[in-house]
């Protein structure tokens, strides 16, 4: 038989490896919002223009430079954003620049069945949270 070692185990954990970040797809604006070490586990949201590559890729930057400032290190950004209207593309964009990036079904997003509300782009960007941005394939 194996004995087992005490082990300090957390119910949420707190030691960020990356930059989280979960990406709205609209015609018009694309919803950015990140989970960042060291920033508190607070949410930060901003938004670009749909379309708007090089603005992405800046605020992506930007949130590295917080990042770093805060903790000393450069951390990697793992992106996840919904299949549809300009998910695939978008993933190519951000594979081509070095960024992990994920696409899922919009129906595999984790929602709340108690109150049976329809799906938003908002409950997305907060279910994120809740999941640390682990895809659920």
């Amino acid at each position: 038989m194996h004995k087992h070692q005490p082990q300090d185990q957390t119910a949420i954990r707190t030691d960020l490896g990356a930059i989280f970040v979960s990406l709205e797809l609209s015609r018009s604006t694309w919803l950015i919002t990140s989970l960042s070490p060291g920033a508190g586990e607070k949410l930060s949201k901003h938004s670009v223009s749909a379309g708007d590559t090089c603005g992405l890729l800046a605020r992506f930057a930007q949130l590295q430079q917080k990042a770093a400032g805060r903790l000393d290190r450069v951390f990697p950004i793992i992106a996840i954003q919904e299949a549809g209207l300009d998910g695939f593309w978008i993933h190519r964009v951000l594979d081509s620049e070095g960024i992990e990036s994920h696409v899922v079904d919009a129906a595999s997003i984790l929602t709340s069945r108690r109150r049976r509300q329809a799906k938003t782009d908002r409950i997305d960007g907060e279910t994120m949270e809740q999941t640390r941005g682990s895809p659920r394939l």
